[in-house]
């Protein structure tokens, strides 16, 4: 989901399932393996968005790390007693889901207690929401359009493409920071290796995760169409969504990790219209 400013934002993807006795894998693992060259660099096209996507992270270790942050979620967030709401979740998660195709995930839905209006997912097919979005949506499709934008967020890869990009990121400033540490432009190491960082940041990262953003949105319509549901339920929700931030300092669109609401609402419609026409 997400709309316009950062703490209203959805978030995540992944596939596949856990192998049982993997051991855990961090994020400093996977840096030793792309340092090491042992991943080859390869991009594939996906079939929800129709792009290609450079993703080098495997699904099983985008799994594991999403294991243990939903374990620390459900330990640090306290479940909503609201047991209607539960329900509501659940079932038109499920929906979704069914017409997502990704029954092989351990799909889960919990309302977390908490004013927020905001839901995420993660690549393990572990979704949350707050009851202050269950307060928020005005009916079924409109929930529907929030959970597609999620499930969305699983079809196109986006954590794997996200955390590559990052792990990438990372590799690409080590070696160069390692480089010029042996030259004579050494004493500028860490300020040549900072710029080449953010440039990444603002040039790559949130340039692409405001992409995501916008196909999650896409992704999500259709699933929620495909699942029975009225698919202009997203466009409502993302129009009071965007009223209730009208008037409130956001960061500009090229520091955000999601666009701004008009061009967001823009897509948004044009999505949806484009289902009445196939």
């Amino acid at each position: 989901m997400g709309s316009g400013g950062e703490g209203r934002g959805l978030t995540m993807t992944g596939s596949c399932a856990h192998r049982p006795g993997a051991d855990p894998v961090s994020r400093r693992n996977l840096l030793m393996v792309l340092a090491s060259g042992a991943v080859l660099v390869a991009c594939s096209e996906n079939l929800a968005t129709g792009r290609s996507q450079f993703a080098v992270v495997p699904d099983e270790a985008l799994v594991q790390m999403a294991d243990q942050a939903w374990s620390d979620v459900k330990g640090q967030s306290a479940r909503s007693p609201d047991a209607a709401q539960q329900a509501r979740l659940e079932r038109v998660g499920r929906k979704i889901v069914a017409a997502s195709g990704r029954s092989d995930l351990d799909w889960e839905f919990v309302v977390f207690d908490g004013p927020q209006i905001n839901a995420f997912v993660l690549p393990n097919g572990k979704v949350g929401a707050y009851a202050g979005l269950m307060d928020f949506v005005q009916d079924d499709d409109e929930l529907a359009g929030v959970l597609g934008h999620e499930v969305g967020h699983i079809l196109a890869r986006h954590s794997a493409e996200r955390v590559s990009q990052e792990l990438a990121v990372q590799v690409g400033v080590g070696v160069v920071t390692a480089v010029l540490s042996n030259g004579e432009y050494g004493q500028y190491a860490g300020e040549i290796a900072g710029a080449l960082g953010m440039g990444a940041l603002y040039g790559v990262i949130l340039p692409y995760s405001r992409q995501h953003e916008l196909e999650a949105d896409s992704v999500g319509v259709g699933l929620a169409q495909q699942a029975g549901m009225d698919p202009a339920g997203a466009v409502r929700f993302f129009e009071r969504m965007a009223a209730e931030g009208a008037g409130k300092t956001q960061p500009p669109e090229v520091l955000s990790t999601h666009p701004a609401d008009g061009p967001r609402l823009a897509a948004l419609r044009e999505a949806v219209a484009a289902l009445g026409r196939v």
